[in-house]
């Protein structure tokens, strides 16, 4: 749905007196990525800015704009795109229905947000974690890609892997020589086996120099898994990063399934249906969100030929869940133990109250679809591990 502010930035600034200023970030460097319009209307405690985004690029099935106030800016609603600010740092997503952005397509969004004291425009830009001189700022992965996959490409990260903190369990698979995953992950083809391949890489890396790959095929009998129950433990918390080819396809399909002892040892799936992320309950098929086009409308799409960072938290205590992708909370995979037309009523159908005993990794698809993707960085604890 396309939501549009009450009261333009134009009008506002006319209303209050106010000047529309504007910020144009311009290209640093040949190897540019994007270009922002920054125009910003202010009062003493508050501000509106309305973004242009323009993508000078490759074509990006989807975009996330980033950056970083310098300042207490505070982000209260929005329109145009889906902010979420963590800190300092903000994250706007396209909706359903403005993702699509050609070299040399622009699109805008706007949002309303407080502040105290000074109000300095931001000027560190990212499309999907490039920055938009062409570097790659020192927050982000390094090994970020808006272009077409062509296959296997040497990652371009020469960071070590990360280090697992206090009460986190990790693994960058950097112990693992190519070839068939070993120690605590084991292929599994749950039923029945196909043609889906699940390797180590030590070609593409999200950091590193090893990453965990799946050829998933089309058709339920070609789905392949790897399946770690060491990692998991009694963790609430999981974070992986993920890269793939191929955009989700409308026929549901799973990425992650996680074995729910309370449940009659049936997964819990997250995976996709309708082009979007979706979970799904193995047991009785209730759907988050449910898959309505409101609900699907609030749900994201999985970028492709990117990494991106996805968390998620699986609360047994209470049945509750929530999702991140790439640092912003996806309104329709949120399960806040109340009922919410288009998001959980059907998952709330019955009192679901998870164990997890393992964590698969993999590629699934109950109808059409089939994708190349590189799985790394895996985490679990106790706590939001983040990206």
């Amino acid at each position: 749905m396309r939501l549009r502010p009450l009261l333009t930035v134009a009008a506002v600034a006319v209303a209050s007196g106010g000047i529309v200023a504007g910020l144009h970030v311009p290209a640093a460097q040949a190897a540019t990525v994007c270009t922002v319009d920054f125009a910003v209307n202010q009062w003493a405690t508050g501000f509106t800015a309305d973004v242009k985004l323009t993508n000078t690029g490759p074509a990006v099935s989807s975009w996330a704009l980033s950056w970083t106030f310098a300042g207490n800016q505070t982000v209260s609603n929005g329109w145009n795109a889906q902010i979420g600010q963590a800190g300092t740092r903000v994250t706007a997503s396209n909706l359903s229905w403005n993702g699509a952005l050609p070299t040399g397509g622009a699109t805008s969004f706007g949002f309303q947000a407080t502040y105290s004291g000074s109000n300095v425009k931001p000027a560190d830009f990212a499309l999907n974690g490039v920055s938009c001189s062409g570097d790659v700022p020192p927050s982000s992965s390094p090994s970020t890609s808006t272009g077409p996959s062509t296959g296997p490409s040497p990652s371009t990260s020469t960071g070590p892997a990360p280090v697992c903190g206090t009460g986190i369990r990790c693994d960058g698979f950097e112990s693992q020589a190519a070839g068939t995953p070993g120690g605590d992950w084991a292929v599994t083809y749950p039923d029945c086996q196909g043609t889906g391949t699940a390797t180590v890489d030590r070609t593409v890396a999200h950091t590193g120099t090893t990453s965990l790959r799946i050829n998933g095929a089309i058709g339920y009998c070609n789905h392949v898994f790897v399946r770690n129950a060491a990692i998991l433990g009694d963790a609430v918390y999981v974070r992986y990063w993920v890269k793939h080819t191929t955009a989700l396809p409308t026929s549901h399909i799973t990425m992650v399934g996680l074995r729910d002892a309370n449940d009659g040892d049936r997964d819990l799936r997250f995976g996709g249906q309708n082009g979007a992320l979706q979970w799904n309950r193995a047991s009785d098929d209730a759907t988050l969100p449910e898959q309505s086009p409101a609900g699907v409308a609030l749900s994201r799409p999985l970028p492709v030929d990117t990494w991106n960072c996805v968390e998620f938290k699986v609360n047994g205590a209470d049945g509750t869940m929530q999702t991140w992708l790439n640092d912003v909370s996806v309104p329709g995979l949120l399960q806040d133990g109340v009922a919410t037309h288009d998001i959980d009523g059907q998952w709330l159908n019955r009192t679901y109250r998870p164990r997890l005993t393992d964590l698969k990794l993999g590629w699934e698809s109950y109808g059409e679809g089939s994708d190349t993707l590189w799985y790394d960085d895996v985490a679990a604890g106790s706590s939001r591990i983040g990206c």
